[in-house]
Formats: C-alpha cells, sequence, structure tokens
C-alpha cells in the first residue's frame, strides 16, 4: 500500500480512539475502554495518574459517578475532541495532541455547561495490529492552568 495512503489510514485510526474515548466515557461504557487503551498504558487526567487499564477503569467509574449528581447513569459531563494533530513516529508509533472542551450536564446551581478547557498529549502504539493509546495526559488551561508542566508544541516537534 502506498505510504502516503497508509498514513492517512493510520491517523484516522489513531484519531478515532479519542473520539471513542469520548463517547465510551460519556455513556459510561468504561468496561469497553480495552478497546481504546493499552492494557499497561498510563493516564493522567484531573482525577489522578492510573496506570494500567483495571485501574483506569476504576478510576474513570468513579470520576463518573462523582459528576452523576442525578444519578441518572449517563452523559454527565460531553467530551468535545478537537485540532487533533498526529505524527507518526515509527511504522507502529505515533504521538498527538487535541483540544479538549468539557461540557456538565448534570443539574447545577451554575447554569455555565462548560466544565473545562484542556490539552490532552498522547501516545498511541500499534498492538496485535491495533492502534491504542499508550499514554496520555491531559493539562487544563481553563478555568485555572494545571500545574503540570506546559504541552509540548507542535512547532518544536
Amino acid at each position: 500500500m502506498d505510504s502516503v495512503i497508509k498514513g492517512l489510514l493510520d491517523r484516522e485510526e489513531i484519531r478515532d480512539l479519542r473520539t471513542r474515548y469520548a463517547h465510551l466515557l460519556d455513556s459510561n461504557n468504561i468496561d469497553a475502554l480495552d478497546n481504546v487503551f493499552a492494557a499497561d498504558a498510563v493516564v493522567e487526567v484531573t482525577v489522578g495518574k492510573m496506570e494500567g487499564i483495571e485501574a483506569i477503569r476504576s478510576g474513570l467509574k468513579d470520576a463518573f459517578t462523582l459528576f452523576d449528581r442525578d444519578k441518572q447513569g449517563s452523559y454527565p459531563f460531553m467530551h468535545a475532541i478537537a485540532n487533533h494533530w498526529i505524527k507518526l513516529t515509527g511504522p507502529d508509533t505515533a504521538e498527538g495532541r487535541c483540544y479538549l472542551i468539557d461540557f456538565e450536564t448534570a443539574s447545577k446551581p451554575d447554569p455555565n455547561p462548560l466544565l473545562l478547557l484542556g490539552l490532552y498529549a498522547d501516545e498511541y502504539a500499534r498492538i496485535d495490529g491495533e492502534w491504542r493509546i499508550t499514554r496520555t495526559r491531559l493539562e487544563v488551561v481553563w478555568p485555572e492552568r494545571s500545574e503540570q508542566p506546559p504541552v509540548a508544541s507542535v512547532a518544536g516537534a
């Protein structure tokens, strides 16, 4: 297969991972996250650092419960992903960055649905023929910037 076409297909599969993650998390389908993350993935988000798929499932189930104030069981938040940049770093590895606009849909006193703005920094690997996220870190930029060092810019990559 032509390398340009293969690269485009790889980038699209990788882009789909981040979108699939948002849909699985927002709909409380946490058990299916092994379709997105590697078994030994590392996830650093607002609820903490999780290492390995079981820790990721547990931590994100807790996060869902925390935000599901109305106990409706679905969509207490909605993750909108934008401006996805992906760089293939090898035949089976890549890195990427994308923006997160996170909306809170659960009832709350504050009518503003915007929960936070952030940047995901991801590392990807093709494992058994399928792309997976192997590491992700969320840098919150609003309402308060996280204390983590800033995500590397694509200009320097």
